[in-house]
């Protein structure tokens, strides 16, 4: 539970707090091109006394606590990246009930939240028992393909001993990888001209056709997981008088259990050898792949009762347990007990109406708070 000094603090500090995820928001910051947001909260951990920060060939920007080099680790982490391609700065709409700003809730708000909670800790000079990363991490959406998570767990390796990462949705406590594969899937033909060349074979009818064909796909039927697929984009053709000689698709299959992966993995290369039989050049590149986990569950218990106890005596929030894709993902793949959570409200999470509810940045900095006193007590 926290001291009245640090609930003192947790209320004190709400100005500085929006003022951080303002300057924060909008800056642009797509995956794998974080540098400017790199630049600016390395400068701001410099100006609050923050020595021991440096970044990674991965773009991490990572906080060193007490660490020896040779003693074990905890790891806190939220993410730099956002879904949107924007090199622009974004737009931030601020009121006294709401910001709006694309990528503010995921993942611009628990960032801030995590590095204005740990500054406590540094301000009083209060060392943890351990040692202890404050990371700030890239390229956790999409084809990002958990690039910093992987950085951090295969830099720090067997002294990591557990992971937390703070996403927006509140009140859950993400506790199952879903793993993924992401290909794009590329079909070529003779192709021609629709007048004088009708008859050969268009690659566009062919995609289509293994689009029909992966969606005939039945899905593991297993207890207790769950399996999909999808596709998410598809492009080709030159014109409307042309027979199109390539047409191009995204496609993606996820599930929280390994062997499902597989299954799905065997399943989608049949299609593709189907089309290849045919006498169709299918190609295939593999854009994104993201494990599943690999603990066993009384591994994994302590660190999720720790986090739900502080949702219940911080926040009275009665968690929920949920499979997602996470920067927890990665360690929860090595052995490493991991888990995503969070308290923070808002809607609109990967559009750009997105929006942050401001009157739960308190609960979420308490929460936050009394998580990392866990490792200073």
């Amino acid at each position: 539970m926290l001291d009245e000094k640090m609930e003192s603090y947790a209320a004190e500090c709400i100005g500085d707090l929006k003022k951080l995820i303002r300057e924060l928001a909008v800056i642009p910051s797509p995956s794998h091109n974080e540098d400017l947001r790199v630049e600016y909260l390395t400068g701001f951990l410099k100006e609050h006394g923050v020595a021991d920060v440096h970044t990674d060939e991965a773009k991490n920007v990572i906080w060193s606590i007490n660490d020896t080099g040779t003693n074990d680790l905890a790891v806190l982490m939220a993410h730099t990246d956002v879904v949107f391609p924007d090199t622009a700065p974004l737009p931030l709409v601020a009121d006294d009930e709401y910001y709006r700003c694309p990528g503010v809730t995921d993942d611009v708000a628990p960032l801030c939240v995590l590095l204005t909670a740990a500054l406590y800790f540094h301000k009083n000079g209060i060392l943890p028992k351990d040692g202890l990363l404050i990371v700030a991490n890239s390229c956790e959406e999409g084809l990002g393909n958990l690039k910093g998570s992987r950085k951090i767990v295969d830099t720090y390796g067997g002294r990591i001993k557990e992971l937390i990462t703070f996403e927006a949705e509140g009140g859950y406590i993400v506790n199952r990888a879903v793993g993924s594969h992401r290909y794009e899937v590329t079909v070529k033909t003779e192709g021609g001209h629709s007048y004088g060349n009708f008859g050969n074979r268009n690659a566009i009818e062919y995609l289509a056709s293994m689009i029909e064909a992966l969606y005939s796909i039945k899905v593991p039927d297993k207890p207790d997981c769950k399996t999909t697929y999808n596709v998410g984009v598809i492009s080709g053709g030159t014109s409307v008088n042309t027979i199109a000689e390539e047409a191009k698709m995204l496609f993606e299959y996820r599930s929280d259990d390994y062997e499902c992966l597989e299954t799905m993995k065997k399943a989608f290369f049949d299609v593709v050898e189907e089309y290849r039989a045919k006498g169709i050049e299918v190609g295939v590149e593999l854009l994104g792949e993201r494990p599943c986990g690999n603990i066993a569950e009384e591994k994994l218990k302590p660190l999720e009762e720790r986090a739900a106890r502080s949702l219940r005596d911080i926040c009275g929030r009665e968690p929920s347990y949920r499979s997602s894709s996470t920067d927890a993902n990665y360690p929860l793949s090595k052995g490493i007990p991991a888990i995503c959570t969070g308290t923070m409200s808002g809607n609109g999470c990967h559009t750009r109406e997105e929006y942050l509810i401001l009157s739960e940045l308190e609960p979420e900095i308490r929460f936050v708070m009394d998580v990392l006193n866990g490792y200073f007590q």
